[in-house]
């Protein structure tokens, strides 16, 4: 009923203070067509991104705890290492929870090296958190120039949190990834839009990517789609945005294929796909 047309208008402004209040879980307010629209609609007094402490110690139960979700990636990644890849790129890979928790059930490489890059507090306690357990050899926490030339680049659930898209950010490498491993990442079945996140500590802009688009942009740059999946204990509905909700997450497992990683003319396959350039993780 709220979301009938007169009552909309005065139950949107009463839902928009409860969303600034949320403070367990996830909430979700407002449809924008681009992350600096959302960005300039976050509510004064809110942290507009991941880098603050609190966020830093978020995950720690994650720690040890392999979720259903990742198990498609971990199947693809235990492949990948019994082929030969030993460094993985672990793009928005917080303190290395992927690192930790997958090693109880994959047995890593001695010359294995698995190298995070996310937002600088987050490194940081990621950085410590690796001297104390010893595996600081192993993992490392990088810049994101760091990805190029990768045997593995694995994304799981960052990509709707960042300003840039994937392919933009792949572009500017000197050399590509020879694979990516996409995992728990927002679809739309149709175009790419916008929502805004409240996550307790933090309101951020949320990329639900158009699914035709982005695969077509990796596929641009050589890469073959080697499978998909679906998350359906994940959605996200966004009061009186029905258009923009939707009932699903998904996971890729892309390879490059029918070229070298490097070496390739970079507006050739620019034009392939127009896809957008990249900015810096917020």
């Amino acid at each position: 009923m709220c979301e009938l047309p007169v009552i909309r208008a005065l139950a949107k402004p009463l839902y928009r203070r409860r969303f600034r209040a949320h403070r367990r879980g996830n909430a979700y307010f407002g449809a924008y067509s681009s992350f600096a629209e959302a960005m300039h609609d976050i509510p004064q007094g809110k942290p507009a991104d991941y880098n603050t402490q609190a966020a830093a110690d978020l995950y720690n139960h994650r720690l040890q705890h392999v979720e259903a979700s990742d198990y498609p990636a971990l199947f693809w990644l235990k492949h990948f290492l019994d082929d030969g890849a030993r460094r993985i790129f672990d793009l928005g890979g917080h303190v290395g929870l992927s690192y930790y928790a997958f090693a109880r059930l994959v047995e890593y490489p001695r010359d294995l090296r698995w190298q995070v890059h996310d937002v600088p507090l987050v490194m940081q306690k990621g950085r410590q958190l690796a001297d104390e357990r010893g595996v600081a050899s192993a993992l490392e926490f990088v810049e994101r120039d760091q990805a190029s030339g990768c045997d593995v680049l694995m994304a799981k659930g960052v990509l709707q949190y960042l300003d840039y898209e994937l392919a933009g950010f792949l572009v500017g490498l000197d050399a590509l990834p020879q694979r990516l491993l996409i995992n728990l990442t927002p679809m739309h079945p149709q175009q790419t839009c916008f929502t805004l996140q409240n996550i307790g500590v933090a309101v951020c802009p949320y990329r639900i990517s158009g699914e035709p688009q982005f695969i077509a942009d990796l596929e641009a740059l050589g890469y073959r789609l080697m499978e998909r999946w679906e998350h359906h204990d994940r959605a996200i509905r966004i009061p009186f945005e029905p258009q923009a909700s939707i009932d699903r997450y998904h996971g890729y497992c892309f390879v490059l294929a029918g070229e070298q990683a490097s070496g390739v003319p970079r507006a050739a396959r620019i034009d392939q796909g127009q896809p957008a350039q990249g900015g810096d993780i917020p």
